[in-house]
């Protein structure tokens, strides 16, 4: 899974049956620090997520399928979470969020 931020809707007229009633959504995926990583690609929404949230985005194929609940959908990436807070571990042998090591 990546971390992403909505930055877009893709409206489609014409698309692949098993995409109806599917939002097609525009992400950014994102590094730990909040900076872009790569181009943007195009997700299904299995969440109902909005522009300007920060995602969970899965990328490969079978998993995006089965979160949108289309298992046959010619689909490789699929916003399945929206992300409410992310306390990074820094690594540096300091105590993580949640008191663990």
């Amino acid at each position: 899974m990546l971390i992403a931020r909505v930055i877009g809707e893709l409206v489609s007229t014409h698309k692949h049956s098993s995409h109806q009633g599917r939002k097609a959504l525009v992400v950014q995926p994102l590094d730990l620090d909040g900076s872009n990583r790569g181009d943007p690609v195009i997700a299904l929404d299995a969440v109902d997520a909005g522009v300007g949230d920060r995602v969970l985005l899965v990328t490969e194929g079978f998993s995006a399928m089965t979160s949108v609940g289309r298992p046959e959908s010619p689909i490789d990436m699929a916003v399945v979470g929206v992300i409410d807070r992310l306390d990074p571990f820094d690594g540096s042998g300091g105590t993580a969020p949640g008191g663990k090591q």
